[in-house]
């Protein structure tokens, strides 16, 4: 195992994992949420698209049209629903809260693991989940609840971008194509889908609908194009190239060279890197109960990598 590798891959996808709410808190005062959504994925989908294209022609691969429906699903789970959650989570609450609830999105795929694909879970596991949990209650504090919605969206995108996972690791074991095929497809398609449903609430008596209803204004007349400017491209390729077709693909690269465990511990440093960085270049305050949360899932994270490469050791 090329672990000197590894390792660099995953300094530089906790670096951009990390980040990302960062980008997309500075982003959000200038971009529709739906429309910075789109932006970031059509950006990170078009440059892998040709490093995608080369990977599944050096394995010979074709994908059927069963396979290209998946992928589709996989684009509309990650992209219009979990990334548009996580974007109105990013307005609604500190990037830093969002970080957290987000970074337990390996939580859910343990247990739908379990649920679904009738995967063992151990002992230490299970610990690691509840931990998880409590991790959780001591962030929302449902006893003095603060910014409830912007909450609520982390973790529903935390829950789609756990199905997302799952649907990528599918169609990678039944086409044979690599993590960063799946990814650059998946991100390509999901902003596509996504792009057709913007257009659609241009269309008048879905926008009359849209206008009428408190809460869902939102969602009429999205642009497309409007407020992109010279000015704000390097955010815009930041977000779409660096902290998603990078860090996405990087996820899956690092899964195909070791195992889940590995890939998913940028995800178990970002509740201690996301804050600080937050702190640092946003000013966020860091709270008790954050900290003590912060504390709570990194500790269950920790018994999540070492209950993975346990049973990884017991197998060799």
């Amino acid at each position: 195992m090329p672990y000197k590798k590894i390792i660099f891959y995953l300094l530089v996808a906790s670096l951009l994992i990390s980040s990302l709410e960062i980008t997309l808190k500075i982003a959000g005062n200038t971009f529709h949420p739906v429309q910075l959504t789109f932006l970031r994925f059509i950006i990170g989908g078009l440059a892998l698209l040709f490093p995608s294209m080369i990977s599944m022609r050096k394995k010979n691969i074709k994908p059927a049209l069963k396979d290209w429906m998946l992928l589709a699903l996989n684009g509309f789970v990650v992209v219009t629903i979990s990334m548009i959650l996580f974007q109105l989570a990013v307005d609604h609450a500190k990037a830093s809260t969002v970080a957290v609830i987000f970074s337990c999105n390996p939580v859910f795929t343990l247990l739908f693991s379990y649920l679904f694909l009738k995967e063992k879970l151990s002992r230490l596991t299970l610990i690691s989940v509840l931990l998880s949990i409590a991790g959780l209650l001591v962030i929302v504090n449902p006893v003095n609840l603060n910014e409830p919605l912007g909450m609520t969206f982390a973790l529903l995108s935390a829950v789609a971008f756990s199905i997302y996972s799952m649907i990528s690791r599918l169609v990678s074991a039944r086409t044979g194509l690599s993590g960063l095929s799946v990814t650059g497809f998946t991100l390509l398609i999901g902003s596509l889908e996504l792009l057709g449903l913007m257009l659609l609430t241009h269309f008048q008596p879905l926008a009359t609908t849209f206008s009428s209803v408190p809460g869902l204004d939102t969602f009429d007349h999205i642009p497309v194009w409007s407020g992109v400017a010279w000015e704000n491209v390097p955010l815009l390729l930041l977000a779409g190239i660096g902290n998603s077709a990078a860090a996405f693909a990087i996820y899956f690269l690092i899964m195909e060279l070791s195992n889940v465990s590995m890939a998913s511990i940028p995800f178990f440093i970002k509740p201690g890197l996301a804050p600080l960085l937050s702190f640092l270049i946003l000013s966020e305050k860091l709270t008790v109960h954050l900290i003590i949360g912060i504390v709570v899932i990194f500790t269950g994270s920790l018994l999540t990598i070492y209950s993975n490469w346990s049973q990884s050791n017991r197998q060799l």
